[in-house]
């Protein structure tokens, strides 16, 4: 079993910058994709971001450019770098792992973006 908790969330301005963090403990993520999902209110889930094993990437349109993933192994730790913060940006961010990338979920962390 693996256990996924996020941690980084807070309340920014528009324009500034917050790094998430996913810690997994349970066994190792190395083989894993790892994603990054978010949810706002009222509205669906929606993928924003994940990485392979293999290291490949694939963004959603709407971060490209602003939000950067990025793992480290040792630490069994999953990260997201998000830059120039939008209030749309503003939702719950999950992370999740596994074989297709979404078998392991944590329990999210609160993004908020003023304005």
């Amino acid at each position: 079993q693996v256990q996924l908790v996020e941690s980084g969330g807070g309340l920014v301005q528009a324009g500034g910058s917050l790094r998430l963090s996913c810690a997994a403990s349970g066994r190792t993520l190395r083989s894993y994709t790892m994603t990054w999902f978010r949810q706002a209110p009222g509205k669906e889930r929606e993928f924003v971001v994940s990485i392979s094993w293999t290291g490949y990437i694939r963004y959603a349109n709407s971060v490209k450019g602003r939000f950067t993933i990025s793992r480290d192994n040792a630490k069994n730790t999953l990260y997201l770098q998000m830059n120039s913060l939008e209030p749309d940006d503003t939702a719950v961010y999950y992370c999740a792992a596994g074989p297709t990338g979404s078998d392991y979920w944590g329990q999210g962390t609160q993004v908020t973006v003023s304005s």
